[in-house]
C-alpha cells in the first residue's frame, strides 16, 4: 500500500524542511510505503531550491512546480493529479495541519472509510477570522445541495477511488472540500486543534478567503439566485402595499403627499436591490465564462520525481 501526502506550498522555505522531517518520522513508524508530493504554487523565495534539495536527499519527495501562482485550490488539484498512492493525504505546508494526525487517518482508512477529514475543534487565529470561518461553514451547510461537514478544511485522507472521481471532474473553479463531499462514499471526521503557523505569514488574505467562500456558495448551491428572486418578490409586495396605503391616505383621508425624501429613499433602495441581484447573477455568469473558455486550472512548469503528471518538454537551449 502506498500513501501519498500532497502539500501545496507558497513561499514556505523555512517550513518545508521541518514539515518533511515530521512527516517522515511519523510515517516511518507506520506499516506503509509513502511519497511526499509538494506542489510549488509559484513561490518567489528559495522554496523551489529547498524542494530540490529534499528530493536529492530523499527520493520519496516529489515536487510539482506550477508556472505561476494559480491559487491554493488549483495547487491541491495538481497534487491530486500527480499523486500515485492508494490513498492521498492533503495538508497545508505551514504545519497548522499536524503530521501527528496521520496515524489516526490511516487507522480510520483501514477500518473501511474512504474519506477521513479533520474537524477543527479550535483554531489559533484573530477573532475576526475565526468568526468569518464560523459564519461561512454554517451558511454553506445551510444552503448547499450536498452535506458539507461543519468546520472541516482541506486536511484529509482520501481513498484512491474518491481521488479518481475528483480528478475526473472537469470544472475549472475548484473547491476541493466541496468536491470531496459531493463524491460521496463512506466519510468520517476526526477532531483536530489547528495550531499556529510554524513560521512566516498566512497566505490566505481576507480577500482570498471571501473569494473561496463565494466559490463554495456558488459552486454547490443555486440558493443565492433563488434568494435574489425571493428578495425581489418581497420588495415588490412591500412597494405594492405602500402604494395602496398612499392612495388610501390621499383619497379617503385627504392627506396631501408632499416632499421628495420618501421617493428618493425608495429609488435608492430599489436600485440597491437590483444591483445586488445583478451581482449575484454576475458571479454565476463569470463562472460559466470560465468553464466555456476551458482554460486549465493550472500550468505545470517542471516536475521532480516520478509522478502521474506528464513531465513538461525540456526548454530549447537558445544559446545554440
Amino acid at each position: 500500500m502506498l500513501l501519498s501526502v500532497v502539500i501545496p506550498v507558497l513561499n514556505e522555505e523555512r517550513n518545508a524542511p521541518e514539515l518533511h522531517g515530521r512527516i517522515v518520522r511519523v510515517l516511518e513508524s507506520q506499516d506503509i510505503d509513502f511519497e511526499i508530493v509538494f506542489v510549488d504554487d509559484g513561490s518567489t523565495d528559495r522554496t523551489p531550491d529547498i524542494l530540490r534539495d529534499l528530493h536529492d536527499h530523499d527520493p520519496r519527495v516529489k515536487s510539482v512546480h506550477l508556472a505561476r501562482n494559480f491559487g491554493h485550490q488549483a495547487a491541491i488539484s495538481a497534487g491530486l493529479q500527480a499523486a500515485s498512492g492508494d490513498a492521498v493525504v492533503v495538508m497545508d505546508g505551514d504545519l497548522q495541519d499536524s503530521p501527528e494526525m496521520l496515524p489516526v487517518f490511516i487507522a480510520r482508512w483501514r477500518e473501511g472509510y474512504e474519506v477521513i477529514y479533520a474537524v477543527r475543534e479550535r483554531r489559533s487565529a484573530f477573532w475576526l477570522k475565526r468568526l468569518g470561518y464560523v459564519v461561512f461553514y454554517r451558511l454553506l451547510h445551510r444552503i448547499s445541495r450536498i452535506e458539507v461537514p461543519l468546520d472541516s478544511g482541506d486536511f484529509s485522507l482520501i481513498d484512491r477511488r474518491v481521488v479518481d472521481v475528483v480528478n475526473a471532474m472537469p470544472e475549472r473553479t475548484r473547491f476541493v472540500r466541496g468536491m470531496r463531499s459531493w463524491a460521496g462514499f463512506r466519510q468520517t471526521g476526526v477532531t483536530q486543534v489547528r495550531e499556529e503557523r510554524f513560521t512566516g505569514e498566512p497566505k490566505y488574505t481576507y480577500g482570498k478567503l471571501v473569494r473561496l467562500a463565494l466559490d463554495g456558495f456558488i459552486g454547490f448551491s443555486y440558493r443565492p439566485l433563488q434568494l435574489a428572486s425571493l428578495f425581489g418578490a418581497a420588495v415588490s409586495v412591500v412597494a405594492l402595499l405602500l402604494a395602496v396605503l398612499l392612495i388610501i391616505l390621499k383619497v379617503v383621508h385627504g392627506i396631501p403627499l408632499v416632499g421628495w425624501t420618501s421617493l428618493i429613499v425608495a429609488v435608492l433602495f430599489l436600485g440597491g436591490v437590483q444591483l445586488i441581484c445583478v451581482g449575484i447573477l454576475g458571479e454565476y455568469v463569470g463562472r460559466i465564462y470560465d468553464e466555456v473558455r476551458q482554460r486549465p486550472p493550472y500550468v505545470v512548469a517542471n516536475v521532480l520525481g516520478k509522478t502521474r503528471l506528464a513531465v513538461p518538454p525540456t526548454p530549447v537551449d537558445k544559446s545554440l
